[in-house]
């Protein structure tokens, strides 16, 4: 408890900064994600072949990796911080943003997937009889194959969601000051392992105990008849 006394601002802020990073980046990978299932399912060529390149190359790519090159090879090579450069946090800023779009680019991929699963769960008959209406494919992606879709995929969705807030802990590599880092710190600057280790394990249990019970509830209750 002394440990937990001593760094008690601390591990409540780099939390937080756990949930800004898990929750940003679970906004923009869905969105992302559901370009690219519809992409793959596209009628145009082009676009099928860069939504399933994209695909195959990111899930087959370390998040590591990924995150490393947003930090050097867009920041420091290409200059991209995505902050105002004058600002006097824009270091804490541009590592903070650039790990949101590392986990983005990452989770979109696996998001892509789960939803382009969704969609296949959806009776052709429909796809068809919309059609024979005269709806584009975009009308009929946005009325009739994604809002069932998503509803088939509510749990899946939720694996993803809780794997990303878990893969925040690798944005500790560029810097950013989350949970991972300063258990990192802590273990540097005391002998107490199991004390900081239990900390900081309740701590994602926490985060991502909830969320599994709140899509799997979400998960059957939305559940499409069939």
């Amino acid at each position: 408890m002394e440990i937990f006394s001593e760094y008690q601002d601390q591990i409540f802020e780099a939390f937080w900064t756990t949930i800004q990073l898990a929750v940003l980046s679970a906004v923009g990978a869905l969105v992302l994600g559901t370009v690219l299932a519809a992409m793959r399912l596209a009628p145009v060529p082009m676009l099928n072949w860069i939504g399933t390149t994209y695909v195959n190359v990111v899930r087959n790519t370390p998040l590591t990796l990924i995150l490393l090159f947003c930090s050097f090879g867009l920041a420091q090579t290409l200059g991209i911080t995505l902050v105002d450069s004058q600002s006097t946090t824009s270091i804490e800023d541009s590592n903070f943003r650039l790990a949101v779009l590392g986990l983005t680019v990452y989770t979109a991929a696996f998001v892509c997937e789960t939803v382009r699963a969704g969609i296949n769960t959806v009776p052709l008959g429909q796809a068809e009889a919309a059609r024979s209406l005269g709806l584009t494919f975009g009308q009929n992606l946005r009325m009739v194959m994604l809002p069932q879709a998503f509803r088939a995929v509510i749990i899946p969705l939720g694996s993803v969601l809780i794997a990303l807030t878990k893969n925040t802990t690798i944005a500790s590599a560029i810097g950013v000051a989350e949970a991972a880092l300063l258990m990192k710190e802590m273990i540097e600057n005391t002998a107490a392992l199991a004390t900081i280790g239990a900390i900081f394990a309740l701590g994602f249990i926490i985060l991502t105990l909830p969320l599994g019970l709140l899509f799997g509830w979400l998960g059957k209750r939305l559940a499409v008849a069939k």
